[in-house]
């Protein structure tokens, strides 16, 4: 090895040392509570890396000392808080109708975490899980008395505690910042879980009425930042979690999803804003981006069928005329077979959320489920026109307008 390839690999090493130095001792600066633990793993990859140095030469130490650092990384995003007596409230809102409900860490054992929305789906069953860990869980719920409210009463313990919460109710959502208050008084609120979310009648965004996306930002985005604002001083002052649960539909455009898409998208930004924000609270934000999963978000077939009437009655005759009636009522077709391609077992997201809410170094983003980062990559990293052809491969509706159908059957006539 030559003197310029020894020099330079040498200040390689040394300037990864100063980066790896510096990050390290600004996380111990801002939570001191971990600096014994951030100390113990970045100086014993740094000692081992200068004695690779020292034994194997600037080249092999260099990559000792790198391969090091990862694992040092990887630990620590291992590594989990105790549980503790920490208590969660969880939002939930699957459907818009009444008719279906929907100083140091080490330091802070004590805190309670709240979960909004807990009737059915991932709220409901992440109150389950939370509790069987040893969680004090607030379970926020659109119907108290509802089916989804009482099994949740049966099956869980009494720390288990239910909360009459529609997050699109400015009233309800100060009176249960008060309940939650008292409840936990001096413990502290350790987190917030944003869980709450209506879907829609899936269709061509032209067709879809503005009521639905006015109802998909009103539960979707504005209930779950009302809700966050309300309970951040709680969460400030516990230095705890917040977490959004919001959707691949979120993070990549997905045909036919321009409505819900739109509201977890804007969720997912304020996401991203708040955890650059509040890092210097010492509140850890994380957005959680779900591939498929059978939640029940879908509603009803009496939802669909007000849906359904809702859309055609509100679409212009023009537009209607262009489309077709075949075309419209194949859109309910696509609710009946979504849970065939969506996966039933809630484990994954389950372990994002609880990664996020007890991870010493959460990450900012998760996207738990089959095939939740292969489109994000796809759409993040190749042209758009590659990302078109992929979903249209996927997802290309079975039925064609009926002005569409008309002009491809004149051309091969022609």
């Amino acid at each position: 090895m030559d003197a310029f390839t020894s020099n330079l690999l040498g200040w390689l090493c040394v300037g990864v040392t100063t980066l790896f130095g510096v990050s390290v001792f600004y996380t111990a600066k801002r939570s001191p509570a971990e600096k014994a633990n951030l100390l113990l793993w970045s100086l014993l990859p740094t000692l081992l890396g200068l004695l690779c140095v020292a034994m194997l030469g600037t080249g092999g130490g260099l990559v000792v000392f790198c391969t090091m650092c990862l694992i040092s990384v990887y630990l620590g995003n291992r590594a989990l808080l105790p549980v503790g007596d920490k208590a969660v409230l969880i939002t939930e809102m699957q459907v818009w109708t009444p008719l279906t409900a929907h100083t140091s860490e080490e330091a802070l054992l004590g805190l309670y975490l709240i979960q909004t929305g807990s009737d059915t789906g991932i709220g409901h069953a992440l109150a389950k899980h939370l509790d069987d860990l040893g969680f004090v869980v607030i379970a926020g719920v659109l119907n108290k008395d509802g089916p989804g409210a009482e099994e949740l009463r049966r099956t869980c313990s009494q720390r288990l505690s239910l909360l009459q919460l529609d997050v699109t109710n400015a009233t309800q959502v100060k009176e249960a910042y008060l309940k939650v208050s008292a409840k936990v008084q001096d413990t502290g609120l350790w987190g917030v879980v944003n869980n709450a979310g209506i879907l829609g009648l899936p269709a061509d965004g032209e067709l879809i009425p503005m009521s639905t996306y006015r109802q998909c930002m009103e539960v979707n985005f504005f209930g779950a930042v009302e809700l966050s604002k309300t309970f951040l001083p709680l969460l400030r002052k516990s230095r705890g979690r917040l977490v959004n649960v919001s959707s691949m539909a979120g993070g990549i455009p997905l045909p036919r999803y321009a409505a819900y898409g739109a509201s977890k998208a804007a969720l997912s930004m304020f996401s991203g804003v708040m955890r650059q924000e509040l890092s210097k609270w010492g509140v850890k934000v994380a957005a959680i981006h779900p591939s498929g999963f059978r939640t029940g978000i879908q509603g009803t077939a009496d939802l669909w069928a007000k849906q359904e009437k809702e859309l055609i009655e509100n679409l212009p005759a023009d537009t209607r005329q262009d489309y077709g009636e075949d075309y419209l009522l194949e859109l309910k077709s696509y609710l009946l077979h979504m849970p065939l391609y969506c996966d039933a077992n809630l484990s994954p997201v389950l372990g994002a959320i609880l990664h996020a809410l007890l991870a010493k170094r959460p990450q900012g983003l998760y996207t738990p489920g089959k095939g939740a980062y292969m489109p994000l990559c796809i759409f993040c990293y190749f042209p758009l026109w590659v990302y078109d052809f992929f979903i249209s491969k996927m997802l290309s509706p079975k039925s064609v307008p009926r002005v569409l159908r008309t002009s491809e059957a004149a051309s091969k006539d022609l």
